[in-house]
Formats: C-alpha cells, sequence, structure tokens
C-alpha cells in the first residue's frame, strides 16, 4: 500500500503519543540488547524510526519540547520559549502552565514549595494550571475540530507541563502532585474529578512503595557502569544517596513522593493512570479517533540527579522498556496495535555529567551568570554608563535580564545597553553567544547554524534581554540551590538529539538516517489523520510515515 493518500488510508481508533523527558537519541540503543519484547523492540522493529532527528530550536527545556512535538512549531510562534520567563507588564516571573484564575481541584494538593525538587515548580506563585500560554493550536486541538468535538483527548505525566502542553486547548491533563501523591487537575478541565479518578486515588498508590527500595532489575555484573555505581559528583539526596539499593521511606517522609519521581517508580504510577484512563475513559471503543499523550519524566530526573553514564539511568532505561511493553500490551488488548498508531520522542536530550567527562578527559566547567554583574569587564561598563547599581539583575535560563527601571531612570538608550553588555560577555571564557532581543530582530544577523537555533527560540514578548549560549561542556550547576549531576538547556546536540520513532496502523518497518525536525512530527499526524495542520506548523511532514505504509 506504499503510496496510498493518507487520508485514504483507515483511521486509528487512538493516538497514543509517548515523550520521553530527556531520552538523548542514542539512549534506546546504547542497552538495546537487554531490553525485552515488546517495549524499544516493538517501535524497532515494526516501526518507521528516525535516527538523526533534533530539536531546531536553541533552548532545549520541558515545555519548549513538549509544546513543540504538540504544536509542530517553533518556540518563536508557540510562545513557550523557556520554563520561565520575565513578564514585563506585571514584572513577575511566569511558570509555563501558571495560570491563577483555574486553581487544582484537590484542596492542599498544590505545589509544595519546600519539597519540590524542580527549580521550575519554586516559580509559580499559585498552583493554578491551564495551556493558555501557548499561542497556537496543537495536533490533539485539531483532531478534536476534525472530528466535532467528539474525540476523546487527555494528557498524562508525572509534570503538569509535560501533561497541560501535549493535552493542549481542548483536551484534558491530570499530573501528579508530589504534596499529596495523587493525579490532579485543574479547573480549566474540570469542576469535579470523574469517579473513576477518584476512587483511584482512593487507593493511595504512593503507598505500595512505602519502605521499600529502588533495587537493581538484574544482576550488577551485567550492567554497563556496574562498577561506578558511587561516584563523587553524583547528588546524593537526604535518605537516598547515591548508591544501590535507593530507599524510598515512608509516606510520612515529606521527601517520599519526591524520591519516588526520581525513580523509575514514578513512570510505574503514570503508567497504572494511563490505563485506568484508558479503560474507564473508553478510548478507541469506535470509530472516532482518540488521542492520548504519555509523557515518561523519570529520565530526566535520574539524568539530572546522576547523569546519563550511570549505574541508575542505566537500570531506569531498562525498567522504562518494561513500562512500554506493559503499555503496548495493555492498549492492545483493549483497543489494538492494529488500531493504535503510536509515536515515542523526547523533549529534549542531555549532557554527559560534567564529572564523567573529567573522568574521561574532557574539559567540563561550570559557569555562573549571577556573578556577571561583578566581572571587571562589567564593572567598567557600568562605569563608562555612569552606573553604580546591578546592571544585570537576574538569569533565568536561557536569558540575562538587565536593570530596565535602571536604564530608563538614567536616559540611557536600552539598545545601545544590550548591544554594549553583549559585546563583553562575548569575551567571557565560556560564552559562545551573547545576543540582545534587539538584535534578533534586526534583519543584520549572520547566517549560522546556531544564530537560526536562537532565532527559532525568540518571542518579542517573552525572550529576555540578551539570550547566552554557553560553549560545549560548560555547564551551571545551580539546580535551584541543589548540585545536579547534570543539566540540559543548550543547542547543541547532546541536547537537541532525541528519537522519533512511529509504529502501529500500518506503519512500515524502516530506519531513516537523515537529519529530521521534530516540528515534522505533529504536521504528520495532521496528514495522517486528515485534519488541519497546528496553526503554527510550517514544516514539511516525514515523508517516510506518509509514504510508506503495509
Amino acid at each position: 500500500m506504499g503510496g496510498v493518500a493518507a487520508q485514504e488510508r483507515e483511521k486509528p481508533r487512538l493516538i497514543l503519543q509517548i515523550t520521553v523527558d530527556q531520552l538523548r537519541g542514542d539512549m534506546p540503543w546504547r542497552f538495546y540488547d537487554r531490553f525485552g519484547e515488546g517495549g524499544f523492540r516493538y517501535l524497532a522493529e515494526n516501526g518507521t524510526v528516525y535516527r538523526n532527528a533534533h530539536h531546531a530550536h536553541a533552548n532545549t527545556e520541558t515545555i519548549v519540547g513538549h509544546t513543540t512535538l504538540a504544536t509542530g512549531a517553533h518556540p518563536s510562534a508557540h510562545g513557550m520559549v523557556a520554563n520561565v520567563w520575565l513578564d514585563r507588564q506585571s514584572g513577575a516571573l511566569k511558570y509555563n502552565v501558571e495560570d491563577a484564575r483555574y486553581p487544582v481541584l484537590s484542596k492542599g494538593a498544590g505545589v509544595d514549595k519546600k519539597t519540590e525538587i524542580d527549580p521550575t515548580q519554586r516559580t509559580a506563585r499559585s498552583d493554578g494550571r491551564s495551556p493558555s500560554a501557548i499561542l497556537v493550536s496543537t495536533f490533539s486541538d485539531e483532531l478534536m475540530l476534525n472530528q466535532g468535538g467528539k474525540s476523546k483527548v487527555f494528557g498524562v505525566s508525572v509534570k503538569d507541563r509535560g501533561a497541560i502542553s501535549m493535552a493542549g486547548h481542548t483536551g484534558k491533563a491530570f499530573w501528579f502532585s508530589k504534596k499529596s501523591g495523587e493525579f490532579i487537575t485543574s479547573r480549566f478541565y474540570y469542576e469535579e474529578y470523574p469517579q473513576w479518578v477518584i476512587d483511584w486515588n482512593a487507593q493511595n498508590p504512593t503507598n505500595k512503595y512505602a519502605g521499600k527500595s529502588w533495587e537493581l532489575l538484574h544482576d550488577k555484573s551485567s550492567y554497563l557502569f556496574g562498577d561506578a555505581d558511587d561516584r563523587p559528583y553524583e547528588t546524593a539526596l537526604p535518605g537516598f544517596g547515591r548508591t544501590f539499593p535507593h530507599p524510598f521511606g515512608r509516606p510520612g517522609n515529606k521527601y517520599f513522593t519526591t524520591l519516588l519521581t526520581i525513580s523509575p517508580a514514578g513512570d510505574e504510577l503514570v503508567l497504572d493512570f494511563a490505563k485506568a484512563l484508558i479503560r474507564n475513559e473508553a478510548l478507541g471503543r469506535d470509530a472516532v479517533p482518540d488521542y492520548l499523550s504519555v509523557s515518561f519524566s523519570a529520565t530526566d530526573y535520574v539524568g539530572h540527579m546522576f547523569g546519563a553514564s550511570s549505574l541508575e539511568s542505566e537500570d531506569n532505561i531498562l525498567r522504562l522498556d518494561r513500562s512500554l511493553a506493559e503499555l503496548f500490551q495493555f492498549v492492545d488488548a483493549e483497543v489494538g496495535l492494529d488500531k493504535t498508531l503510536i509515536v515515542l520522542s523526547a523533549d529534549h536530550g542531555g549532557p554527559e555529567a560534567p564529572g564523567y567527562l573529567t573522568e574521561l578527559g574532557f574539559e567540563a566547567k561550570y559557569i555562573d551568570p549571577n556573578a556577571f554583574d561583578k566581572e571587571g569587564a562589567i564593572v567598567a561598563l557600568k562605569a563608562r554608563f555612569g552606573i553604580g547599581e546591578k546592571l544585570i539583575t537576574s538569569y533565568f535560563h536561557p536569558y540575562l535580564y538587565l536593570n530596565r527601571d535602571l536604564i530608563r531612570r538614567r536616559n540611557l538608550d536600552q539598545a545601545e545597553v544590550e548591544q554594549a553588555v553583549s559585546e563583553q560577555l562575548m569575551k567571557f571564557k565560556g560564552v559562545s553567544l551573547a545576543i540582545s532581543s534587539r538584535a534578533l530582530s534586526s534583519a543584520n544577523l549572520p547566517d549560522t547554524p546556531l544564530i537560526r537555533s536562537v532565532l527559532k527560540n525568540f518571542h518579542p514578548k517573552r525572550s529576555g534581554d540578551i539570550y547566552l549560549v554557553f560553549e560545549p561542556n560548560r555547564f551551571i550547576n545551580d539546580f535551584d540551590g541543589l548540585n545536579v549531576a547534570a543539566t540540559h538547556g543548550s543547542p547543541w546536540s547532546y541536547d537537541s538529539y532525541v528519537p522519533i520513532m512511529f509504529a502501529g496502523n500500518g506503519i512500515e518497518a524502516q530506519h531513516v538516517s537523515r537529519l529530521v525536525d521534530t516540528v515534522a512530527v505533529a504536521p504528520t499526524l495532521s496528514l495522517l489523520l486528515g485534519t488541519k495542520l497546528p496553526s503554527g506548523s510550517r514544516s514539511d511532514p516525514l515523508i517516510e510515515v506518509l509514504n510508506a505504509k503495509r
């Protein structure tokens, strides 16, 4: 049936979009020989696999990548330029999916700022959540519009931004509350919980981990990193440690649910909730296509705490493979894999831990952008402008923010100050690019891959004053006061490199090595389902998926 137009094919009853947070593109193949049947092997042996896929935008953070996959648009169009950005009108820091108009339904289940190991959560001023900051439609929105509102659309994740971004403006989202140990939602989606969610949460699903530990799946000698369980640069969280077994503690411990999310247990909770959702919401039961996004977050948290090349990351990937196999088996029984279109990708890749790079002879350094204002070159620049106060007020990745009130009071030209600061920053060791938003708005920029990736991330109303790109293997080590093993967020290939895998519903088995961008995923889904493209999408689709189908 190769070459048959996408709209002439039998439509799937369920579109299952899986996003694995921080799954670098090489990771499924690194441990492939020890995967079981039915997980990654099902996708690799039965689907169309893109082995050289990348995010084309510069800031490889969670909300940016998820929304790009959902919309088929770059951040310059969909608006989610960072996990947080400074709202110039209010002067307040904006967390991407925060919306005070729509508080969470569960009283006392919002963000606990004392126990979240996630700096973006700590910037939220309320527990309200919605997709209102996403400026364009998602594929799931277009599916809903195409089907006259009859499609069922859901997003599930440990992270609120992982669920909300994929469910779009018309679907419904559930995410895990570390504060209450439940899956929650906001008043944007429901006035009250469906009964099945109440019943599921009432079972206290986290209790099965009480007093238990994250144990190795196999004998330590069988692991690539079996002899590297105790490395000084790994994060030793209180009670969790940096060696196996990693105890979860008891529910009374305020870090109990947080520790679950930085282990395979977090993905297992998402898997169990997703299975309950499929069954109770009767997804894929009729000819109207339904949509479910499942975003697995453990790979990201484990990567931050221990690094990509760690025993913990290796065991987590092996356990993720089992979770995928269990999910596919469940979907096959409930819907049928032949009637399910699966697409798996990642919101971003991830670097090797600087400590690991150093062990192997690489030069890896840490940079503190918050100290830039005290550097000699910037001090001299402030003297030149007659400034005796702080000029660089803050850094929220990937943007530096200048003291605009001070610049205005001194009757200085904002563009001139931005340019002068950028020029000085370019001389700093470890800085690859410092470019102001004013410069990005001009037409006089060199046409380089790095500049193009920054432009794809630029939104005039949300981007900060100066975009910073550090040189490869230069990292920020402060994760909201916590020293972690590794952080992502750069445009370099280790952070942009992700898998793209389509399978099920007659997709042909083939591996493709040509370079593709993640913005191609959503328009490919739209063309397969016969919907119009998401409103911000201007990308070519993945022709191998469209033109080759058994």
